[in-house]
């Protein structure tokens, strides 16, 4: 049944981007089909296959071991304030780590290693899909870069491409996460959701902007190719200077993360409580009466509906740290649990579509009033996706 509910639910998410698309006879549904084979092919190796869970426990201890390098310096620097009796202290047990693993990436970025992988994995799939090569080569590239580097690594590309096209690339921005910050997503959520949740967010978000947004051949010149050493201009001009700017990328991030969560948590227990005294409900009790439905077409089970309808509204509205923190303090049904940590992995919320203006607007002043034009469709495609990848997941869990 839960299965049954699962393929139900992709089949509305699909539905409701097809009712929002604004050109249907120009749908590629091939290259839908191709990506929705793909995620279920990569779904199915990870969670149903010796060789597919050795690979993503392999990858995460990987990874676990690389953050614990990373932990030596922050251990270095707050000395003694790093043991808390009885508990742990947000921004030091999980945002400081983001300086470290801004600086790999960083330094990941400089050699070429990474600017190379992205350029030939989005060429490939751009191949297989059939899709235009910008717009796969930023689906690749906005796995490991935020919202704001990822849309400048097409900089030139931005201000003579289509609406359609813009919307297809903002949406992938949107719908990603930075890998300079999954080292602090990983201290709240399992390191293996995160990682699958990173490369179906990638296939999703091409899958339902490219059905919302739909690119004709017409549209697009086949010649342009993206140029990597944006990517590397980016990170320094030497190897030190990489090293440098990513961890003082990593310490603004982190600085960021923590006032939006002062912020967020201190508006959203204010309105909780203006809630309650006048309807008898708190904003997160009546979101996750808001949300539950969509929970529910995601394949998590009844007795979790409202908790999840809790979390998916307060990201919506907040951020995906606000979220997690509710989120590690709940005891849901581990079949909730990988559905949850998936749709929590990516920047689709409120705030975020500023982020993806103002980085547009910064490049072309056209482009970004076409994003703010499109914003509230931009946030509604960016969640689509966060459901289509929680419910993909929930079918071989």
């Amino acid at each position: 049944m839960s299965i049954l509910i699962g393929v139900l639910g992709i089949l509305v998410f699909l539905g409701l981007a097809f009712l929002m698309s604004n050109n249907k006879k120009a749908i590629n549904y091939k290259s839908v089909g191709i990506m929705l084979g793909l995620q279920a092919a990569i779904a199915l190796l990870m969670f149903r296959t010796d060789v597919g869970l050795f690979i993503i426990e392999t990858i995460s201890n990987g990874f676990a071991t690389v953050i614990s390098y990373g932990n030596e310096g922050v251990n270095f620097v707050l000395g003694d304030l790093m043991i808390v009796e009885g508990g742990s202290v947000f921004f030091l047990d999980v945002l400081m780590i983001i300086i470290f693993t801004s600086a790999l990436l960083s330094i990941l970025t400089y050699s070429g290693v990474l600017p190379m992988a992205i350029k030939y994995v989005g060429g490939l799939m751009a191949k297989i899909t059939g899709l235009p090569k910008v717009e796969t080569f930023n689906a690749v590239n906005s796995v490991f870069f935020g919202q704001s580097e990822a849309l400048l690594a097409i900089k030139s590309q931005l201000p003579t491409m289509t609406k359609n096209r813009v919307f297809i690339v903002t949406t992938s921005a949107m719908a990603s996460v930075s890998a300079s910050i999954i080292g602090a997503y990983f201290t709240m959520l399992e390191p293996r959701y995160v990682l699958v949740a990173m490369l179906l967010n990638m296939f999703n978000g091409l899958i339902i902007a490219s059905i919302i947004a739909p690119v004709e051949k017409s549209d697009v010149d086949e010649e342009v190719e993206v140029d990597t050493k944006v990517l590397r201009d980016q990170s320094g001009s030497s190897l030190f200077d990489a090293i440098s700017r990513g961890a003082l990328d990593g310490g603004k991030v982190a600085l960021i993360v923590a006032a939006m969560l002062v912020a967020f948590i201190g508006l959203i227990a204010m309105l909780n409580g203006l809630f309650a005294a006048t309807i008898g409900l708190t904003l997160q009790e009546l979101l996750g009466y808001i949300f539950a439905p969509f929970a529910w077409l995601m394949g998590i089970p009844t007795v979790d509906l409202l908790q999840a309808g809790n979390l998916m509204g307060t990201k919506l509205v907040a951020n995906e740290f606000v979220a997690m923190l509710d989120f590690v303090d709940m005891d849901l049904t581990p079949r909730a649990t990988g559905i949850i940590s998936v749709f929590l992995t990516s920047f689709a919320a409120v705030g975020s579509v500023g982020i993806v203006a103002g980085t547009a607007q910064a490049i072309n002043e056209k482009t970004g009033k076409q994003v703010a034009s499109f914003g509230l469709k931009l946030l509604a495609a960016a969640t689509l996706v966060s459901l289509m990848s929680g419910t993909v997941v929930g079918l071989f869990i």
